[in-house]
């Protein structure tokens, strides 16, 4: 994987510096420049004060005032809350729809923003490469073992979970999960005494139940951040094999993103999935709240990632073009919308960023984007 990202970057010297002369090609990059390109790194390579550095920056979003308007959702408290209310807001809008990866890239990429011009954080967003996990298990991970260079450890263990049961809805067969070692509060690191003030929105349960808070998922609900590490979801469905198959086997968009995100009725829920219910808990199995937990950015960056290297091996299709862009506007269609087209806006309010057209966010190192990984 590594190898792919440095390639990826050697592409992009080369076009930075084959554009340097060139009026038409420079003017495809915009602002973005070799000077300016921002790195994006797994977590695992960072040193001890650039992690620390990212997770005080997230606790300082998380100690801001909220702009989100109460009138539309009272339970957003914070800075940081303002992410996580717009994804609950829009979130049947940006599943299994046209815009999937162009919104969170943008999403993903305003938080990181929000981290540095707000909170002072000086750094690129890293990301979490569930290869590695797979490997060593999450909790020996240095994303998860607990330490205050961490994103905080497993919750407190709860005994006897039941499985997760995901209902399949539309006669599809539910999929069945194991439960973690966790499942409690999260009792280490620096998100310890962190607050999860919306939601559930929809939230599964062990035993195959889902929970909706009775006021809606912007009701203020504050309880403390828990995770239920799954190991065995991680191996299963997010591992390197997994990551490396959905660059190379999906010849367009379509096939890219669907096998991203699991494909319904075939038991697979894809790297997308995997990832979430590798994390577990609540909120990260919330598919309307799952950014009330910060590891949320770490694992969508690597969703970005993957994208970005599927878009490396045919840059020019992949990044440009209306065969770049495939779906609908609304969740598996439901109900039936028009097809998205790359002149679609993409609009992510109270998180300080305008509307982008979804051309505009398809290259990382175009429109309002400078950053690669490595």
């Amino acid at each position: 994987m590594a190898t792919l990202d440095t390639v990826r970057y050697n592409q992009i010297e080369e076009e930075f510096a084959e554009a340097e002369n060139n009026p038409e090609k420079r003017s495809l990059f915009g602002s973005c420049s070799l000077s300016k390109l921002q790195i994006r790194r797994e977590w695992g390579t960072l040193t001890r004060s650039e992690r620390k550095a990212y997770t005080d920056a997230v606790r300082c979003l998380q100690a801001k005032p909220a702009t989100w308007p109460a009138t539309y959702g009272p339970g957003a408290k914070t800075r940081y809350d303002d992410f996580v209310a717009v994804h609950i807001n829009q979130t049947m809008e940006i599943h299994y729809t046209g815009n999937f990866l162009s919104w969170h890239r943008y999403f993903t990429w305003l938080y990181e923003q929000a981290l540095r011009n707000e909170c002072g954080y000086r750094g690129a967003q890293p990301y979490w490469n569930w290869g590695l996990t797979a490997i060593t298990g999450l909790e020996n991970s240095p994303i998860f073992d607990g330490s205050e260079y961490s994103m905080s450890g497993n919750g407190a263990p709860v005994p006897n979970q039941g499985n997760i049961v995901i209902t399949g809805g539309d006669g599809l067969p539910p999929i069945v999960l194991p439960p973690g070692t966790g499942g409690g509060c999260v009792t280490s690191g620096p998100f310890a005494n962190m607050s999860v003030n919306l939601g559930p929105g929809g939230l599964d349960l062990p035993g195959g139940t889902s929970q909706v808070h009775p006021d809606g998922p912007f009701a203020y609900n504050p309880r403390c951040l828990k995770r239920d590490l799954t190991t065995a979801v991680n191996r299963q469905f997010a591992h390197a094999s997994a990551v490396l198959a959905n660059i190379l086997l999906p010849r367009d968009i379509d096939a890219f993103q669907m096998q991203m995100q699991g494909i319904p009725g075939t038991g697979n829920i894809g790297i997308h999935g995997g990832g979430h219910y590798s994390l577990g808990g609540d909120p990260g199995r919330d598919f309307f709240v799952s950014p009330g937990d910060p590891a949320f950015y770490l694992h969508h960056a690597m969703i970005d990632r993957v994208w970005y290297l599927w878009q490396a091996l045919s840059p020019n299709s992949r990044t440009k073009g209306i065969r770049a862009v495939a779906g609908t506007h609304t969740f598996m269609n439901m109900p039936p919308s028009g097809d998205a087209t790359i002149e679609d806006y993409i609009h992510i309010p109270y998180t300080g960023g305008g509307p982008q057209k979804i051309k505009d966010l398809l290259s990382t190192v175009s429109g309002p984007f400078c950053y690669v990984y490595l």
